[in-house]
């Protein structure tokens, strides 16, 4: 009984080679590099301007106030030999409220950055799936990935896709 089941499967898989072929010939396979998009198409260029202008105020607020709070530090470092004990511990305080103000003003500017980039990039990546599918059903591929780990370089479509983008503006 074993040896008519492998019979049948040698049968079975000559015969899905012998069909394989001709439907391979049909199949079109695409591939997309999503990071190129986010870097060359002009949409993510865009959305990246704007996110630069909206959040450069605060970036440079945020650098002025490190600088004057380093040099605080600095001029304390030189001055605590001749500063009393309690002059020390009062700027000591001074010093590490500020740091602890300093600190929480960056961790919130890099939360609200990240939250509008993620905001902007996904704006960015709905338009491009949809460009995407546009080229895939214009061009009649069967299937169009975003992540592999290899590609030949005659199935990515990128370069088309970008240009469909940019076109599209």
């Amino acid at each position: 009984m074993t040896s008519l089941s492998q019979r049948f499967l040698w049968v079975a898989f000559g015969a899905l080679a012998l069909v394989a072929p001709a439907h391979a010939e049909d199949f079109r396979v695409g591939f997309v590099n999503t990071d190129r998009i986010f870097r060359e198409a002009n949409t993510a260029k865009s959305a990246q301007a704007k996110l630069e202008q909206e959040f450069s105020k605060r970036e440079k607020e945020l650098s002025d106030m490190g600088a004057a709070l380093k040099a605080q530090s600095d001029r304390y470092e030189r001055e605590a030999p001749t500063l009393s004990e309690t002059q020390r511990q009062q700027r000591q305080r001074q010093l590490v409220d500020q740091d602890r103000d300093f600190q929480r003003k960056r961790r919130e500017f890099q939360e609200d950055l990240n939250a509008r980039k993620n905001e902007e990039l996904q704006q960015v990546l709905e338009r491009a799936n949809r460009v995407v599918k546009q080229v895939a059903e214009q061009e009649k591929y069967d299937l169009v990935l975003q992540e592999a780990v290899y590609i030949n370089p005659k199935h990515d479509i990128t370069e088309k896709v970008i240009r469909a983008l940019n076109a599209a503006r």
